[in-house]
């Protein structure tokens, strides 16, 4: 298709009705100006950019079914799954397509953990001053889940309350090929602590998915969030997701994006780092073979003094995968003090995978401290001519060559239970084993 918007602005203007009966007035607000901007925009595509390796308008262009009509898919769905990772306690909530089952019995903590159309009761002002506050509009994929997003999760935790670890786990068991759009809104008010992991499952791997998400962060004064993003899909599974922080003083936030398994994933993440002494982390992981593809674009936006970024991404590429990272630190006039990082490290191990970088720091400020770096590389042959020499086999050698590799960015995880476990799985993936928990059905 010349510009696979078309196929979804048509759905909107033939379905508006539909689509905005039941959303909140606070997402119905902001179509116009999504649509506005759909309208002239085009998807990126693969080689028509400054610098593009995933083709955005090719992964829309399937003709996806839509829920529209809000139909209830998490119906004798979600009970049969208990993917809570051991020891982590944390609250499950199901989003099974884009319907979101939040439990009646989750734990008064002080926390709203709400549906979108929950909220209007629950939190009014919160969705209204906050829903798309943070997101860009201008950015195509962006406008495209605004414009038709009829339901969201929002996580609002008030000054000062720590909550409970939550867990967001996102399903596709449609029996045909589905678009699912998911929106989630994360506040954290004054001194407030959060921890949330997403991970995305596809239990049905026989259909055509995809996910089109946008989650948007706001981390008050001196609040504390850790956000955790898995990934373990299925290679007829593509992945369009963007990710928007904005931090005020003090605060301290980890993003940690980790790709386990995929078939096409694209993640976007843009930091506004916007309160003086604010401290970012900013982790990914991805390991990828047969034809997998996972693209990961971020931007750190420094706009406040004695601000510290720390970020790397690291990448285990095999058989014909394809990987890419292009990633970007601005740090704007007026910034004296910044301390920011920019990593990217990876391996190829074979003939035909392929990886592309592209690093970038741009600096308007005196008196910071900033560096950024790249590497594309093969295991040291003679770490394991050096292993197998003494006694150990070369599938056993290479795996521990491989795990030694990431163990910086999983030990970079602030949840000693999801730590351990993120080992664990790695370890099974890079064996070649399925990279599932063990307590978890889904895969089963």
């Amino acid at each position: 298709m010349e510009n696979s918007l078309t196929q979804y602005i048509e759905l909107y203007r033939e379905q508006r009705q539909a689509i905005e009966a039941a959303a909140p007035a606070a997402l119905n607000a902001l179509r116009g100006k999504a649509l506005g901007v759909l309208e002239t925009a085009r998807l990126p595509r693969k080689g028509r950019e400054d610098y593009e390796a995933t083709d955005l308008n090719a992964i829309f262009a399937p003709d996806y079914g839509v829920n529209v009509n809000r139909v209830n898919l998490a119906r004798n769905f979600t009970p049969a799954f208990t993917c809570d990772l051991p020891n982590l306690g944390t609250t499950p909530i199901y989003v099974v397509g884009d319907t979101i089952v939040v439990p009646d019995n989750r734990p008064d903590d002080g926390a709203i953990v709400a549906t979108f159309a929950q909220a209007r009761q629950l939190c009014p002002d919160v969705l209204n001053r906050y829903y798309g506050a943070v997101a860009r509009l201008d950015d195509a994929a962006t406008a495209l889940n605004t414009l038709l997003a009829q339901d969201g999760l929002l996580v609002y935790v008030p000054r000062g309350v720590k909550a409970r670890p939550l867990q967001l786990i996102n399903l596709f068991n449609a029996g045909a090929p589905t678009m699912a759009v998911r929106r989630v809104l994360i506040v954290a008010e004054e001194q407030a602590r959060l921890q949330l992991l997403a991970c995305d499952h596809t239990p049905n791997t026989t259909q055509r998915y995809l996910s089109s998400q946008v989650v948007e962060i706001v981390a008050g004064k001196g609040a504390t969030i850790d956000y955790y993003d898995m990934e373990e899909s299925t290679p007829l599974t593509s992945r369009v997701a963007s990710f928007y922080l904005t931090q005020e003083a003090d605060s301290n936030v980890l993003v940690d994006a980790i790709t386990l398994d995929c078939g096409t994933t694209r993640n976007d993440f843009y930091l506004d780092v916007a309160g003086e002494r604010a401290e970012s982390h900013l982790l990914g992981m991805a390991i990828a073979g047969a034809g997998q593809h996972i693209d990961n674009h971020t931007f750190i936006d420094h706009r406040a003094p004695r601000c510290t970024s720390r970020e790397m991404f690291k990448y285990i590429l095999a058989d014909n995968a394809i990987g890419a990272f292009a990633g970007k630190i601005l740090v704007r006039p007026g910034c004296p003090g910044t301390d920011a990082y920019q990593g990217n490290r990876n391996l190829v191990t074979s003939d035909t995978a392929r990886m592309y970088t592209k690093p970038q720091l741009e600096i308007y400020t005196d008196d910071v401290k900033c560096a950024h770096g790249s590497t594309i590389g093969q295991l040291d042959e003679d770490a394991l001519f050096y292993m197998r020499s003494r006694g150990i086999s070369f599938d056993t050698a290479r795996t521990l060559l491989m795990q030694a590799f990431m163990a910086d960015v999983i030990d970079g995880v602030r949840i000693d239970s999801l730590k351990d476990r993120l080992h664990h799985l790695v370890e099974r993936r890079l064996a070649g084993e399925a990279a599932t928990c063990d307590n978890c059905p889904i895969h089963r």
